[in-house]
């Protein structure tokens, strides 16, 4: 998994050795990429399913950013805090004491507000469990339902998180690439199921592209998983934030489909508090006792203080929310016309954090050389893919967050324009 292409992975390309000043910090960060991952440098005693993976992409593109001034729209992290009321709310809890363990399952004030978040869909005493972010939610699921040895299947580009969890819980991934016009594979994802297919994971909104799974698309993977008798891991944590009237799909509202999906949410991005790191886990009482077993050993529990201040969001604040998705609509449409202007073809964009351009050449190099030589920190969505098929297909798209500030959206703009 996230290999990230040649310059990411193998070293520094016949074009970059002869480096010009503006490149060398971009230089020394591949040159630390590589030590990390052919050398395995400070982790000679690392386990060997996890020597192959080298530090994250957004790491090495954030300290990009750091060095050379630029604006990083690259990690998808907002720098605005969620509604005030939230905040005080979280201020007040450890000032009346609230800074002990929590519940195993987590409070029951945020379970019973994520239930009734999702319609009352799930019963918050048995098929809600909160969790230290979504992260973990899907960690906990793959190593509590995933045999070593089955496998995965990914819709890609993929989160690079989902690469990493799988192979701790000493199973395979299976990547299958979106089709080119950024639309779920059906077809593909029936060739890649195998006997030894466990689950599929799902993400809508997408990240990196921002795509929406359609209600069509999510009905096709749906009846693959029933006939295959898959589970549906449904990764969700942009689910506020549709765009151009589009409304998230729940797969796991499909008939047939609650008993066979896990489906993972938080508070991070929906209420701006990404290190808050509280997410939740929906799925069946079954599924969620089984979560429960390997998450007290991961986490033990979450985070106390917090949780009933996003209860209380939850409840109060679904037009914060719902602002803040008009907001990032807005920089949406910004920062789309500007690429589209500076000769990027834009695509996806139909909800969650992200869009992601054709710069017309080889993302990665496009991505440390002229990009940032802008003054500009994008990802190339290559960090994302690890099959043959998808380092070709989305090899000259870079990935763009929306989520950012307006003046760093605004001044991203200037410079793409000008």
């Amino acid at each position: 998994m996230l290999r990230a292409g040649a310059l990411f992975t193998t070293g520094v390309s016949a074009r970059a050795g002869v480096a010009e000043p503006s490149k060398i910090t971009a230089l020394n960060i591949i040159a630390r990429r590589r030590i990390y991952q052919e050398y395995h440098y400070y982790m000679a005693e690392l386990i060997s399913r996890m020597t192959h993976f080298p530090e994250t992409i957004f790491s090495t593109m954030t300290r990009l950013a750091q060095e050379r001034g630029a604006i990083n729209l690259g990690q998808g992290f907002p720098d605005e805090s969620g509604p005030e009321s939230m905040l005080r709310r979280a201020q007040e809890e450890i000032a009346r004491g609230n800074n002990q363990y929590a519940p195993g399952r987590g409070f029951t004030e945020l379970r019973e507000a994520v239930a009734a978040d999702r319609g009352g869909f799930y019963d918050p005493e048995t098929e809600i469990l909160i969790t230290v972010g979504a992260t973990e939610g899907i960690a906990a699921s793959i190593l509590a339902l995933v045999e070593p040895g089955q496998e995965v299947i990914v819709i890609e580009p993929y989160y690079d998180e989902y690469a990493a969890i799988i192979a701790l819980a000493g199973a395979n991934m299976v990547p299958v690439p979106l089709d080119e016009n950024l639309r779920p594979d059906i077809p593909a994802i029936r060739e890649a199921i195998t006997p030894k297919t466990a689950a599929l994971i799902i993400n809508t909104p997408h990240n990196p592209t921002g795509i929406m799974f359609s209600l069509a698309e999510l009905q096709a993977i749906a009846d693959l998983a029933q006939e295959a008798d898959l589970l549906v891991i449904a990764d969700e944590v942009y689910e506020k934030f549709g765009f151009d009237g589009r409304r998230h799909a729940k797969i796991a509202e499909l008939a047939g489909m609650k008993e066979r999906t896990v489906t993972v949410s938080s508070a991070a991005k929906m209420l701006s508090v990404t290190g808050w790191k509280t997410g939740w886990v929906m799925a069946t009482k079954e599924h969620i006792d089984a979560i429960l077993m390997v998450k007290q050993y991961l986490s033990f529990v979450g985070v106390s203080h917090v949780q009933p201040a996003i209860a209380a969001a939850l409840r109060e604040e679904q037009e914060w929310i719902a602002d803040l998705g008009r907001r990032i609509e807005r920089r949406r449409d910004i920062l789309r016309d500007a690429l589209e202007k500076a000769g990027y073809p834009t695509y996806g964009a139909e909800g969650g954090y992200f869009i992601v351009a054709d710069v017309g050449q080889d993302a990665e190099e496009f991505c440390l050389g002229e990009l940032v030589d802008k003054g500009i920190v994008g990802i190339p969505v290559s960090a994302f893919v690890s099959s043959e098929v998808g380092k070709t297909r989305f090899s000259r798209l870079v990935r763009f967050a929306l989520c950012r500030p307006d003046a760093d959206i605004e001044a991203a703009v200037n410079l793409l324009v000008n």
